[in-house]
């Protein structure tokens, strides 16, 4: 049977009212809205004869009565404060559509805290099964009511303590594929309603700590002063034009702390993060030598001390291309795929395991915002696109 956009309605109808307020969607990690949404998983898993289990790290899973390793697909149910009712979302009810469809056995996977609003812990879930989190960090970090994630976790009823044992969990797994709403209009732009996705660009994330002396702002005169945040700001115009010299290099500087953020005082400390993304590994070296030098630079001709570190990097993914193939066989022959400018779960698991995505058209591209949208029809094309892709992969 043919994947409807009536069947996508109908699995998203329960999804959607949880978490949904005046604001957007609020289902943060570890929450009430959280705890919900993996109710609806559960009853999704039992409706197609699947078995509900989480994992270690959190994670759903629905899995097949028969011996793996399976095939998977699914994404994330999980939030950023205030966002759209398809990012992630949207995934997991499809990848049910799928698994209700396919004669060979596979797997609906839902990742815990993909998105990291709480506790700043981006695919937490795909890291973990990877064996690539940073176990003592992420449990260590506290959300803004002090609750650490450890705490959060055994609120949940996750024992933070088998965090170790996630990666066991990867060998029941032959290959995952993603179904995500389209961050871009590039989609829309080409009048496709679905696209295949060849992988995901280079990120780059440094922060800035620029150090000067707090002082009065209408007695100190202007030759005398250390301002940090007159320093910072001087970086992030350099951060735009390093980014608009280079052709496909975004940068961005995304947040900033001044203290002691008085009316009447000078900067005397600013800390502030600055996001790059990119198509290969070298243009990240060529941003983050730039916000360097500029850093410099900034620093000597305002007198203060500016430092910056790089907190965290990830390399460009190319996915498999034997699933690239297989999706792209649903497609007409002129159709170009995507790169992908975003983190997402299945970039994390291409490390490891064969792993592709499609996306979803989105008319306006916006996301991780209340006005986020796809039509019904369009995800049910992609989710048609992810079916016969894994029937091709399936032999089936």
């Amino acid at each position: 049977m043919t994947i409807t956009a009536a069947h996508i309605e109908a699995r998203m109808a329960g999804l959607l009212p949880i978490g949904l307020g005046p604001a957007g969607t609020n289902r943060l990690a570890w929450t009430a809205e959280d705890h919900a949404a993996a109710e609806w998983f559960r009853v999704q898993a039992e409706d197609l004869g699947l078995l509900a289990e989480r994992d270690p790290a959190g994670s759903l899973w629905a899995v097949p009565d028969a011996p793996g390793p399976w095939w998977a697909v699914g994404s994330h149910l999980d939030s950023v404060r205030d966002g759209g009712s398809y990012d992630g979302a949207l995934g997991v009810a499809a990848a049910f559509e799928v698994a209700a469809r396919l004669p060979r056995p596979v797997a609906v996977i839902a990742f815990a805290d993909e998105e990291g609003a709480r506790f700043n812990t981006p695919t937490f879930g795909s890291r973990a099964l990877v064996g690539r989190l940073d176990i003592a960090d992420a449990l260590a970090r506290r959300d803004g009511d002090g609750i650490s994630m450890a705490a959060a976790m055994r609120t949940a009823g996750v024992d933070p303590d088998g965090l170790t044992g996630a990666p066991a969990w990867l060998g029941r797994l032959r290959g995952f594929l993603e179904l995500h709403i389209d961050q871009t209009t590039e989609l829309a732009d080409a009048g496709a309603p679905a696209g295949v996705v060849a992988g995901l660009a280079a990120r780059l994330r440094l922060a800035l700590h620029v150090r000067g002396r707090a002082d009065h702002s209408g007695t100190t005169p202007m030759h005398r002063r250390a301002d940090a945040l007159l320093a910072a700001a001087r970086v992030v115009v350099a951060v735009n034009d390093l980014a608009a010299g280079r052709p496909g290099v975004v940068a961005t500087a995304t947040r900033l702390l001044s203290e002691p953020n008085a009316l009447t005082t000078v900067a005397g400390e600013v800390r502030m993060w600055v996001d790059v993304r990119a198509p290969s590994g070298g243009d990240l070296d060529h941003v983050e030598a730039g916000v360097r030098d500029a850093a410099a630079a900034a620093a000597a001709q305002g007198g203060v001390r500016a430092e910056v570190t790089v907190a965290s990097r990830s390399e460009a993914v190319t996915f498999d291309p034997g699933i690239r193939a297989a999706l792209r066989a649903g497609l007409p022959p002129d159709a170009r795929e995507l790169l992908c400018f975003a983190g997402h779960d299945a970039g994390i698991l291409a490390e490891r395991i064969p792993a592709g995505m499609v996306f979803v058209r989105n008319a306006t591209g916006i996301s991780h915002a209340p006005q986020e949208h796809v039509e019904p029809g369009d995800a049910a094309a992609a989710a048609e696109l992810m079916l016969d892709g894994l029937r091709m992969l399936t032999g089936t």
